[in-house]
């Protein structure tokens, strides 16, 4: 559905995207996750055709989408920077959306008035609170039924009971039209609930794609004991990680749980446990690798 093949992009001396790879398939709800500035706004605007890269290829549906503006019919991007005509209201941004997308349904943005009821249409939308804007922007992007809906930061600056409410109507949308959906969020106890693929960027590239299942199998976390302190591990243990609290170790591991805990249980533990692992933790430590470790600094 989309491919970005060796994608550069340079702002005068600054290097953006150096040479990024990524592939969302058909359907996938495809999390993209990385540090403040690792590049993954600007990948976003390539793939909507914003920006023109400087080399590489970005394909939507096999079209180059920056040569091939028919593409953008299909796609929404809802922008954590959200932009509306200075003393536009919802209703006059709804005929906007309208004349632009062919697939804008009239009949669905009536029937979602109910989930978004507290916005006065006839209001300037830049009157309301950044919880109503957003709140805005996906009403109108849900009407348009994209084929494709990228996201950037979306639920930041709603409330807890809007923000379910909101991914509930994506989702809906996603079985009824076969949506795929690019999310980039730094909520990753929230793209772990949604998400079926991940990409993790760290310095304008992809280091890391796979599917969620995949990624959480990649490392595994096991907490220990031993009667007389840890013993040194074999070689083809590798280890991201190593915490103790007296006799009790927590292990990050690199490598499938099954047989990391045959491994740790030939030590004659008094306990070997796999810990579930969160996608938080994944990154954290996937990008330790990366120069990416969290540092602990005195004060």
């Amino acid at each position: 559905m989309i491919k970005v093949d060796g994608l550069r992009k340079n702002f005068g001396e600054f290097c953006a995207l150096d040479g990024v790879d990524m592939h969302v398939p058909k359907g996938a709800v495809y999390g993209l996750v990385g540090p403040n500035g690792a590049g993954k706004t600007t990948l976003l605007r390539h793939i909507m055709g914003i920006y023109r890269q400087d080399s590489g290829k970005v394909l939507v549906q096999g079209s180059p989408v920056f040569e091939h503006p028919e593409v953008k019919q299909d796609m929404i991007f809802i922008s954590d920077d959200l932009f509306y005509f200075q003393q536009a209201n919802t209703l006059e941004m709804k005929k906007f959306y309208r004349g632009i997308y062919p697939s804008f349904d009239e009949g669905l943005f009536e029937r979602l008035r109910e989930a978004f009821q507290n916005i006065d249409v006839k209001c300037r939308i830049r009157k309301l609170s950044k919880g109503m804007q957003k709140q805005v922007s996906f009403w109108l992007a849900l009407c348009c039924s994209p084929k494709i809906l990228i996201l950037d930061e979306p639920v930041d600056g709603l409330d807890p009971v809007m923000r379910r409410q909101v991914w509930n109507l994506i989702f809906t949308q996603k079985r009824e039209n076969g949506t795929t959906i690019l999310v980039s969020s730094h909520n990753l106890r929230e793209l772990e609930d949604v998400c079926d693929h991940v990409g993790i960027m760290h310095r304008g590239r992809v280091q890391i794609e796979r599917s969620l299942k995949e990624l959480q199998g990649s490392v595994c976390k096991i907490q220990t004991a031993f009667q007389q302190g840890a013993p040194m591990l074999p070689e083809h243990i590798q280890v991201l990680h190593m915490a103790n609290t007296g006799r009790v170790y927590t292990l990050i591991i690199r490598g499938d749980s099954k047989q990391a805990r045959a491994e740790m249980e030939k030590l004659h533990p008094l306990f070997v446990d796999i810990l579930p692992l969160s996608l938080e933790e994944i990154f954290i430590y996937e990008m330790g690798g990366a120069d990416y470790a969290v540092q602990e600094i005195l004060l």
